[in-house]
C-alpha cells in the first residue's frame, strides 16, 4: 500500500491551526484579535427545510395573489412606533469600524428599501441621519458619542446589553481608525486603542433597566419605540427580563454574528447559534403572553431570503443584517483583490477589518480608501439586496401558502439533522420525530 505524499497532521485535537495559533500565542504573548463572525460550523438555518405545499396545503400563485412584507416595531408602548416595509432591518455598526461613506451608504439603501438602519458604538453622524428615513439610535455601555439631543433625532433607541459575537464582553477599536473625527465623536485621544466597556455604568441588573427605560421614554415624550439588544446566551431568561423591564421591542444577537473587533476566544467560544435561541426567546414571549405585542428581531448569519423566511417562520418578526450589508456595498468585492493580496488575504477571506486597510473603502477611516466608495452607488447596491431577499422570502412563502411573511410557522419545517431539530423544534426530515419531545415515527 502506498504511503500518503503528506505527513499526518500531528492529531486530530491539535490540528495546524490549533499549532499556529499556540506559536503565534508563545511568540507574542497576546491574544488574536479580528472581525467579522465564527468561523467554526454550527447549525444553522441551512439545516432547515420548507414544506411547501401540495395536496395537503394550498400555494399562492406568484406574481397574482400578494404576500405582503409589512411590518410595524414598537407596539407596545411608543407613540410612534416604525412602520416598515420589509421585515429586514440593518443592524448596529459603529462610525469609527466603518467609515462616513458607508454609514451614509447604509441609510440610503436602507431607505430606498422601507426599512431601518442603526447608529453603532459612537454616535450618530449627520450623513447618516439625513439619508435614513428610520433610524435606531444605540445606546450603549462605552456612552461613546451619546448625547439627549441625537435620542430625541432617533426614530427608536436600542438599549445594547450584549452582542452575538461578544456577549459579556466589549468592543474594540484600534488607534488606527481613531481618526480625528472619531475622537472627537467619542472623546479619546486620537491614535490611542479603546476598548468598550463590557456593561452599562449605571445599572446591575434588570430593575435597573427598567429605571434606564424610563429615563430614556421621558427624554424622548414616550414617543419613540426602546429596544434592547442581547447576546444569545440565556435567551428565555434575558428575553424575559427585558420585557419585565419595559422593552418595545428585543433583538436577539446569535453567535454567527459579526464584529469590527474582538478576541477571537470570544468569536468562538461563547454564546449559542441563532438557530438554537430563537425557540426560547419565542417561548419567553408567549409564557408572558407578549409574542407579537413585543416584536422580536433575530441576527447573526442571516444571509438570504431562505434565512429571513426560516427566523420568521420560528417566531421572529424581523430579522436584521450586518456582515452581508457590508458584502452588499462592495466589502469583499473580486475587483479589489490584488488589494487584498497585498495585505496578505483575498476578498474571499478578508477579516481583518479592525485594521482599518480595508481596499473597498467600508471598515476604514483611511481618507484615501474611504473614498473608494460612492455612498450613492453603494447604497443602490443594497437597496438591490434587500429587494432580493425580500422577493425569496416571499416566493418561500407563497410555496407554504402564505398571504404574509408573517403567518410563516414551525409547521412549515423540518430539519437535516438531529441537532437543528432539536433546537429549532422540528421535525427531522422523513419523520415526525423531534428530539427530547417526540416518539420516533417514519412519515
Amino acid at each position: 500500500m502506498a504511503r500518503p505524499t503528506t505527513p499526518p497532521r500531528f492529531s486530530a485535537t491539535f490540528d495546524d491551526y490549533t499549532l499556529a495559533e499556540i506559536h503565534r500565542a508563545a511568540d507574542t504573548g497576546i491574544y488574536d484579535i479580528r472581525g467579522a463572525g465564527a468561523k467554526r460550523k454550527v447549525p444553522h438555518f441551512d439545516d432547515l427545510l420548507f414544506l411547501g405545499a401540495s395536496v395537503s396545503r394550498y400555494p399562492l400563485e406568484g406574481y397574482r395573489e400578494a404576500c405582503d412584507t409589512r411590518v410595524t416595531l414598537g407596539t407596545r408602548f411608543a407613540e410612534k412606533p416604525l412602520e416598515l416595509d420589509i421585515p429586514i432591518t440593518i443592524a448596529g455598526m459603529s462610525f469609527g469600524s466603518l467609515s462616513a461613506q458607508a454609514k451614509e451608504a447604509l441609510g440610503r439603501g436602507a431607505s430606498a428599501a422601507g426599512t431601518s438602519t442603526t447608529t453603532g458604538d459612537g454616535g450618530m453622524t449627520p450623513e447618516e441621519r439625513c439619508q435614513s428615513k428610520y433610524l435606531v439610535y444605540q445606546y450603549l455601555p462605552s456612552r461613546y458619542g451619546m448625547n439627549p439631543d441625537d435620542l430625541r433625532k432617533a426614530d427608536a433607541i436600542e438599549v445594547v446589553v450584549g452582542q452575538g459575537a461578544k456577549p459579556g464582553g466589549g468592543g474594540m477599536l484600534l488607534g488606527q481608525k481613531i481618526s480625528d473625527r472619531v475622537a472627537r465623536m467619542r472623546t479619546l485621544p486620537k491614535g490611542v486603542d479603546q476598548r468598550s466597556a463590557c456593561r452599562h455604568p449605571d445599572w446591575t441588573g434588570p430593575d435597573d433597566l427598567e429605571i434606564k427605560i424610563e429615563e430614556l421614554r421621558e427624554i424622548t415624550n414616550w414617543q419613540k419605540p426602546v429596544f434592547v439588544k442581547i447576546g444569545a446566551t440565556r435567551p428565555y431568561y434575558d428575553v424575559a427580563l427585558a420585557c419585565k423591564a419595559g422593552a418595545d421591542v428585543v433583538v436577539l444577537d446569535g453567535m454567527q454574528g459579526g464584529t469590527a473587533a474582538t478576541q477571537e476566544v470570544f468569536i468562538e467560544h461563547v454564546g449559542i447559534p441563532t438557530l438554537a435561541a430563537i425557540r426560547p426567546a419565542v417561548d419567553a414571549l408567549r409564557e408572558l403572553g407578549l409574542h407579537r405585542k413585543v416584536q422580536l428581531i433575530v441576527s447573526g448569519g442571516i444571509r438570504n431570503g431562505a434565512d429571513v423566511a426560516k427566523a420568521l417562520a420560528l417566531g421572529a418578526d424581523a430579522v436584521s443584517i450586518g456582515t452581508a450589508a457590508l458584502v452588499a456595498l462592495g466589502d469583499n468585492h473580486p475587483r479589489w483583490q490584488a488589494d487584498y493580496e497585498a495585505l496578505g488575504t483575498t476578498a474571499g477571506a478578508y477579516d481583518d477589518w479592525h485594521e482599518g486597510r480595508d481596499p473597498a473603502g467600508i471598515s476604514t477611516q483611511d481618507p484615501d480608501l474611504a473614498r473608494r466608495l460612492d455612498p450613492v452607488a453603494a447604497g443602490r447596491r443594497l437597496k438591490n439586496f434587500l429587494s432580493v431577499l425580500t422577493l425569496e422570502a416571499q416566493t418561500i412563502a407563497r410555496a407554504c401558502g402564505k398571504s404574509h411573511l408573517r403567518n410563516l410557522e414551525p409547521e412549515d419545517l423540518v430539519a437535516l439533522t438531529i441537532e437543528a431539530a432539536a433546537m429549532a423544534r422540528v421535525p427531522l426530515a422523513g419523520t415526525n420525530w423531534i428530539p427530547g419531545q417526540t416518539q420516533t415515527n417514519a412519515l
